[in-house]
């Protein structure tokens, strides 16, 4: 076996390599014989073949090669029988490609197959017979019909022999095209009466070897003289015929003429074509030499036909010519597209001159019937590029993205340039595969979100929505909160957010007074590798509810004091009282406050500002308006629904202090009373009995003790010397308030309540102030003098009317200055003080009272202070230059000149003052009680 090896290999543009590779090999070879080792001659590799999954691909639908890809070499895979495949045509060769992929490769392979003898010459016809007349003269033809030996080249037809070769001889002429023509010559005149009939043996011979041969018989009968042949008039006839023409289209007539008249002469035509199919497509009429169509004739199987006639008479003679018939081609044939090798699906990250797929065209025409030109899709990434002729390569030529497209249908269209022109297209379906190239992206650039105050655990307040244009795991979106904190609490306190749905969720109730607004980010990542992610900024704005009633700020609400506003008689209408300062805490409308005169001792007299908490009279202040005035005031907010509160303001519609005591000795005070005061209660209440109980035991060891000493003085002879404490000195009768009397003196946060009383000398006299603050000042007075003072005068002084209470500026809202001076101490007296006695003793018990109140702290405005039994006011402090009395809105003043002549007379009576004398005094009348006085006894015997 020869074997030819040839490679060519060419390095392209596109990036695929092209070879081509020649193989030689003999016809008939057993299946599995090598035909050539593709490896080593293509210089690839064996693993190569098997990673870019090698194979063959031919047009044909029989394959006489196989590849093995794992020896790398080519083999027969059917009986390869060269006169049935290419018949008569040299060489004979059979044409196919091997494809590579990843990448695609391609290389075409040429196995030309040799012919060997495996053929003998054959004759159509096992016998053939000739009628030649005995007037045949020497030298006379007669065509045979030629052997046909399948094979080619030194083992086709080499010669012929005749015998026996008595009358003829054989003769062999050669054509244009190269066969030759066999004809038998007469030797010598036939003679009929010696031998009627001759049989002659023609025999084929091949050159092969070993050679072989074919026979045929020739019986010839001698006739009678029929000594003209026919002759064609020209030896070769030509003709030209489109393909496709219908049948019975007289494509050319050939003509003959015989010498010989009568039957002789008489022409018949024939086609001796014999083993071609010219019988099939041709046929000629026997009279008259029309050469007709009767088949179908492609010029792309055959571009030519020759058809060889004879013309023949009765008497045998014969003559022959030859007819070409050329086919004219016509643009009958489409391109045919076929698709060697194609991608279905592309990543969008391919680089450019990616190979996509693989096109092979033909186009069976010929000249411009069979130029092809294709091309594809507008608009789309791709071109085709032309690697070698027929075949093109559909490859990348811009970026591709998903997002935009994510499937392509390319056309590919090729036209030949044939009129008309015939196109054919085929339809490429290429997926794009995603790539995790986008973050998601959320439908706006920030979020605001509201949600009202109070509100539930859990609650959902909004959703956030991002999209991933990537697909399937690369678009999956979760959601989750960025690491930050709200005023030093991370954001995870505040919200939550679904990691499918983005919903946002509050996790704790919210309040609009301690936070109004936040800010926090969410951020959005997809589900690729690596993961690609985004944030936005979100801000929830907390809405405010009514959740706050109204705080009233002033008049301050104790439990411990009461507060009262004077207004004097002569106010004026719009004459401001007070004004009611309150605040929400809330914002908005619900903040917007509105003061409401709810309640009123007298609804015609005040009235309250809507907006502003004024409260003013609307009418004039006569003196038959009640002194204590009690408004309730409700303030409430503009919230649905509101919320109110509500405060007590007391008003005392009075031009004195003194009026204003007695008449506020009533009100009560408002307690709130909790559950955890109790203990507290009972604990003082202990403490306070265990006080009272040691005081108790203390004050009659005490009375004791000074009784037996009294008992030894009253007994003794020696002078008794009235005893002082060293805060009081005597005045021996002379001073303004003598020392034998007892000045009792209660100070409430009530200034009505207030009282001032005067007892008899000579008795142990105390200073109670009422702890529970609802009583008035009680004078206690024993039945018997503990001890005498003989120089204690009879009668008492009457008062002084330089000192008077005037109700001079004073705080508060009302901002009424001056009234009308009201004495103080009215009523009936045994020995009338002066007035400016009253108040010394009043003063001095203020100045006591206040003292306390600093010690018990605020709310407790009781006190009770004891004196000593006898009681002065000598080195009492001066309280007369502007003593303001708490709980009143009254100021105290003094006149300068009257504290002179006071001061003038206290010194002339201490010099007149005589020896003291251990005498019982008589006890002098008790003082007149006050209309305080006697409102607090008639209380008690109500008790």
């Amino acid at each position: 076996m020869t074997r030819q090896v040839l490679l060519f290999i060419c390095l392209l543009s596109v990036g695929a390599v092209f070879g081509q590779v020649s193989y030689t090999i003999p016809e008939e070879m057993a299946k599995g014989s090598l035909v050539g080792n593709i490896v080593q001659d293509l210089g690839l590799q064996t693993k190569r073949l098997v990673s870019g999954k090698a194979r063959i691909y031919t047009r044909d639908s029989e394959e006489y090669i196989e590849l093995n890809r794992e020896r790398g070499v080519l083999l027969v895979k059917e009986r390869i029988d060269r006169e049935a495949l290419c018949r008569r045509t040299t060489p004979c060769a059979l044409h196919f490609q091997i494809i590579l992929e990843n990448p695609m490769e391609f290389y075409s392979v040429t196995v030309q197959i040799t012919d060997i003898n495996d053929n003998k010459p054959t004759f159509e016809k096992n016998e053939m017979k000739f009628k030649i007349s005995e007037s045949a003269v020497i030298g006379a033809k007669f065509v045979l019909e030629r052997a046909v030996d399948l094979d080619v080249g030194v083992n086709d037809l080499k010669s012929y022999e005749l015998k026996p070769t008595d009358n003829f001889a054989l003769k062999l002429r050669n054509n244009a095209d190269g066969n030759k023509n066999v004809e038998m010559v007469l030797q010598k005149p036939l003679d009929r009466e010696k031998e009627e009939q001759i049989s002659l043996v023609l025999t084929a011979v091949d050159g092969g070897e070993p050679q072989m041969s074919g026979t045929m018989l020739i019986v010839i009968t001698v006739l009678d003289v029929n000594d003209n042949a026919p002759v064609f008039t020209q030896p070769t006839y030509k003709a030209t015929v489109h393909e496709n023409s219908p049948k019975g289209t007289v494509v050319s007539t050939v003509s003959a003429s015989d010498a010989d008249q009568g039957s002789n002469g008489k022409i018949t035509y024939s086609i001796t074509n014999t083993l071609d199919d010219i019988r099939e497509v041709f046929e000629v009429n026997e009279e008259n030499g029309d050469v007709t169509l009767i088949g179908n004739i492609d010029f792309e199987d055959s571009r030519n036909y020759q058809i060889n006639l004879l013309a023949s008479d009765e008497g045998g003679l014969t003559d022959s010519c030859k007819l070409i018939v050329d086919v004219h081609d016509v643009n009958d044939n489409k391109p045919a597209i076929d698709i060697m090798s194609k991608s279905t699906v592309i990543s969008e990250d391919a680089k450019l001159n990616t190979v996509v797929t693989m096109i092979n065209i033909e186009d069976k025409d010929s000249g411009e019937n069979g130029n092809v030109k294709c091309v594809i899709s507008e608009y789309v990434p791709f071109t085709l590029k032309t690697s070698t002729n027929n075949f093109y390569s559909l490859v990348t030529d811009s970026d591709l993205d998903r997002e935009t497209a994510s499937e392509y249908n390319i056309t590919v269209t090729c036209s030949d340039e044939g009129v008309p022109s015939l196109s054919s297209s085929v339809t490429l379906t290429l997926q794009i595969s995603d790539v995790n190239d986008n973050a998601p992206v959320f439908e706006r650039s920030s979020y605001e979100a509201y949600i009202i105050e109070n509100n539930t655990p859990g609650l959902s307040i909004f959703t956030v929505k991002a999209r991933d244009a990537d697909w399937n795991q690369n678009a999956l979106v979760s959601y989750m909160l960025e690491d930050s904190s709200v005023n030093g609490v991370p954001v995870s306190s505040y919200v939550s957010v679904s990691a499918d749905s983005g919903v946002i969720h509050a996790v704790r109730s919210f309040d609009y007074e301690q936070i109004k607004d936040f800010h926090f980010r969410v951020k959005a990542q997809d589900g690729g590798s690596p993961p690609l992610s985004s944030n936005v900024t979100v801000k929830v704005m907390i809405q405010d509810q009514n959740d706050n009633p109204p705080q009233v700020l002033y008049p301050v609400q104790t439990g411990g004091s009461l507060v009262a506003e004077m207004v004097p008689r002569s106010a004026d209408v719009g004459y401001l009282v007070t004004k009611v300062v309150a605040v929400d805490v809330d914002s908005g409308q619900n903040a917007w406050l509105s003061y409401k005169l709810q309640k009123a001792t007298d609804r015609a007299l005040f009235e309250v500002g809507l907006q502003n908490g004024e409260i003013r009279t609307i009418r004039q202040v006569t003196d038959k308006d009640a002194v204590k005035q009690r408004l309730t005031v409700i303030v409430e907010d503009n919230g649905q629904p509101s919320r109110s509160a509500t405060v007590i303001v007391n008003v005392a519609v009075a031009d004195s202090f003194p009026e204003v005591l007695s008449e506020f000795t009533d009100f009560t005070q408002d307690k709130e009373y909790n559950d955890n005061l109790t203990f507290y209660l009972v604990l003082a209440l202990a403490v306070v009995s265990f006080l009272f109980i040691t005081c108790l035991v203390v004050i009659i060891s005490v009375k004791i003790y000074r009784w037996r000493q009294s008992r030894v003085l009253c007994h003794s002879n020696l002078p008794v010397i009235p005893y002082y404490p060293p805060r009081y000195s005597d005045t021996l009768g002379t001073g303004t308030l003598q020392h034998v009397y007892n000045y009792e003196v209660c100070r409430t946060t009530d200034s009505r309540k207030s009282d001032c009383k005067f007892g008899i000398a000579g008795s142990q006299n105390v200073l109670i102030m009422d702890p529970s603050s609802t009583g008035t000042m009680q004078r206690i007075q024993s039945e018997k003098s503990i001890l005498d003072e003989p120089d204690s005068p009879p009668e008492q002084k009457p008062p002084n009317n330089d000192w008077r209470f005037t109700q001079g500026p004073r705080p508060g809202p009302s901002g009424a200055t001056g009234g009308p001076e009201v004495a103080m101490g009215t009523g009936p007296w045994p020995q009338p003080p002066t007035e400016a006695e009253q108040l010394q003793a009043l003063m001095a018990a203020a100045n006591e009272v206040s003292e306390a109140t600093a010690t018990l702290g605020p709310g407790t405005m009781g006190l009770s202070t004891r004196y000593s039994p006898q009681f002065t006011l000598q080195h009492v402090p001066d309280y007369r230059q502007n003593v303001y009395i708490p709980g009143s809105t009254a100021t105290l003043t003094s006149n300068p000149q009257q504290q002179q002549q006071q001061a003038t007379a206290q010194q002339a009576a201490q010099q007149a003052l005589p020896p003291p004398q251990v005498s019982a005094q008589p006890e002098p009348p008790k003082a007149a009680q006050t209309p305080a006085s006697k409102k607090k006894s008639t209380k008690k015997e109500k008790k």
